[in-house]
């Protein structure tokens, strides 16, 4: 199956996706069978108005956020590698002629944060853009213009610019690893997106470390308001469920939790086998 209809058919669990699939399905079957139309209509702006809301938005992003909370530079272990996933930033198309920033665009920040800390003398870029898209424009080519600017020299860069997904990141990033004689890195992505992004670089015999960034969920007081629907908070709940939904995948296709050769190593910390010195 390529990854086009792959993408296409993940959109089916998005909440969003499903509430209107339901209210349409339902609509159609109540000119028949109004009960069961009805009750699938009601089933859809129930998904709709559910994941729409703070509560259910922040509960979801928390319950992954808070396997990987935030970690002081200090903290972290000195590593071979720094290994910056893309998501983060999209390349200059036109007419832009800068990387445009997202909200993930933390992720780069942080790798360079980590570079500038002296806790690894190499940034790795792993970043590419989906198939169907100009294969001339690569994320890691714009994360590298980023980390540049945030003081990154040159030839401490490595880019990976050709995967298209987190398990793609892994593989090519290891064989790149491999070739230099690599193996502890410290792994740079979102904290939603740790969970399955360390399983998947630890499944493939990297010792990783994790050093998440992009915290969206902050202790607050909740109100009313929260229980109201929201854009932004459908848009944190599909996320969520993105990460969760493709945790479930990746396991059932055999791509995480697999045995990995992995050194000795403690959460939170790897042995470096190279100097680290970019202070």
């Amino acid at each position: 199956m390529s990854l086009f209809i792959r993408k296409l058919l993940s959109l089916l669990v998005h909440p969003l996706s499903l509430g209107l699939l339901l209210v349409g399905v339902g609509g159609l079957v109540a000119l028949g069978w109004r009960r069961i139309g009805l009750s699938l209509v009601l089933g859809g702006a129930v998904v709709l108005w559910g994941f729409s809301t703070p509560l259910v938005s922040d509960r979801l992003r928390g319950s992954l956020e808070a396997r990987h909370p935030p970690t002081p530079i200090d903290s972290l272990s000195s590593a071979e590698a720094i290994v910056v996933l893309g998501g983060g930033i999209s390349s200059p198309r036109p007419p832009r002629i800068h990387p445009d920033l997202n909200d993930a665009a933390d992720r780069v920040w942080h790798a360079a944060r980590l570079y500038r800390a002296g806790k690894a003398p190499l940034v790795i870029a792993s970043g590419g853009d989906q198939p169907w898209q100009n294969p001339r424009v690569q994320e890691a080519s714009a994360m590298e213009v980023l980390l540049r600017d945030w003081g990154v020299p040159q030839d401490s860069i490595l880019r990976e610019p050709r995967s298209a997904n987190t398990y793609q990141n892994a593989t090519r990033t290891a064989r790149l690893m491999d070739r230099r004689g690599l193996n502890c890195v410290l792994l740079v992505t979102s904290a939603l997106h740790m969970r399955r992004a360390l399983a998947v670089f630890r499944s493939e015999g990297i010792e990783a470390v994790p050093a998440a960034t992009d915290f969206q969920v902050d202790n607050r007081n909740q109100t009313l308001l929260d229980v109201l629907p929201d854009a932004g908070a459908l848009a944190g709940s599909t996320a969520a469920v993105r990460e969760y939904v493709g945790y479930l995948v990746y396991a059932w296709r055999g791509w995480i939790d697999r045995p990995a050769p992995v050194a000795e190593t403690t959460e939170g910390r790897c042995v470096a086998t190279v100097p680290v010195s970019n202070r």
